[in-house]
């Protein structure tokens, strides 16, 4: 039996469905529908619903997750004996990694014989997701605590973060563009590109013309990406809030030019990450050489 457990946030947006078949602890991030207090629960129905909602009008709002609540999901953990790694999103995207950090020193000081790491990981959404993937896949392996975190430290800048939006308005809300710049782009039919550099943050590198100009961008950047490293064997994530065959679409373009990777995974975009963007977000995560917007 494994003597550590590798624990996250819902914020991985990784599906249920893996968390549970890989006993992946989670910590849930709330956010609010009209008002009506709800818990991110990672279903793949729960993350169509919401999205649905989003078309019709419904306002969602998130929070941050206070120290306290980190700190009973972290006594939680540790009282099983067992060392852990918590992985959380971007110290640079939430406050919430600071008061995983200061609720992580009062557990360190109870359980002194435990090990507990937190990651800054400088990955959100599905980067975070990748990452959980590869070090529990490395700790399935029989890779011990101190591999998979050393492991872990010197990929977690290798994993790719590209984005489209759909609709600016979210990213105004965000305070990611000015209320002018939103509505320029909405007349123009501005689709901006974004991707996380090695800080963790969320930046636009591109502004592109159209919807499907947007894709190719997406689509170009992969590639470029591809063509540096050896592609065989290798995962990729591709999510979407409420733009199914867009998602398809890039999975098809990047198959037909590397089909030595392993798998092309599809699924929804969680609710936290979506709550900014809106639907038609569309986002793929992979692991590069290094990460060049």
């Amino acid at each position: 039996m494994s003597d550590y457990i590798i624990a996250t946030s819902s914020t991985s947006d990784l599906p249920r469905s893996y968390l549970d078949a890989h006993a992946i602890p989670f910590i849930s991030y709330s956010f609010t529908v009209n008002g009506e207090l709800r818990e991110d629960d990672c279903r793949e129905e729960s993350r169509a619903a919401i999205y649905a909602g989003m078309r019709a009008g419904d306002d969602l709002k998130t929070s941050m997750i206070n120290e306290f609540v980190y700190y009973d999901f972290f006594k939680s953990l540790l009282e099983q004996g067992q060392d852990v790694i918590f992985l959380d999103m971007s110290e640079k995207m939430s406050v919430s990694f600071e008061n995983a950090a200061r609720a992580a020193e009062s557990i360190r000081a109870e359980y002194p014989q435990q090990r507990f790491c937190v990651m800054d990981t400088r990955c959100i959404s599905g980067g975070l997701g990748l990452l959980v993937m590869e070090m529990v896949k490395r700790k399935e392996a029989g890779a011990g605590f101190d591999e998979v975190v050393a492991w872990g430290e010197a990929n977690k800048l290798r994993i790719a973060h590209r984005f489209t939006v759909d609709d600016l308005n979210y990213l105004k809300r965000g305070g990611r563009v000015s209320n002018a710049s939103a509505l320029v782009g909405s007349l123009l039919n501005i689709k901006p590109v974004l991707y996380v550099p090695d800080v963790g943050t969320l930046d636009v590198v591109k502004k592109a013309r159209g919807r499907k100009a947007a894709l190719c961008a997406i689509r170009d950047g992969i590639l470029n990406d591809l063509s540096t490293v050896d592609a065989a064997g290798q995962d990729m994530l591709i999510l979407h809030a409420d733009c199914l065959a867009d998602a398809e679409w890039l999975r098809g373009q990047v198959l037909a030019a590397h089909p030595e990777l392993a798998q092309i995974a599809i699924s929804s975009l969680g609710v936290v990450i979506g709550a900014h963007t809106g639907p038609g977000l569309l986002t793929a995560f992979y692991l590069c050489d290094k990460r060049v917007p």
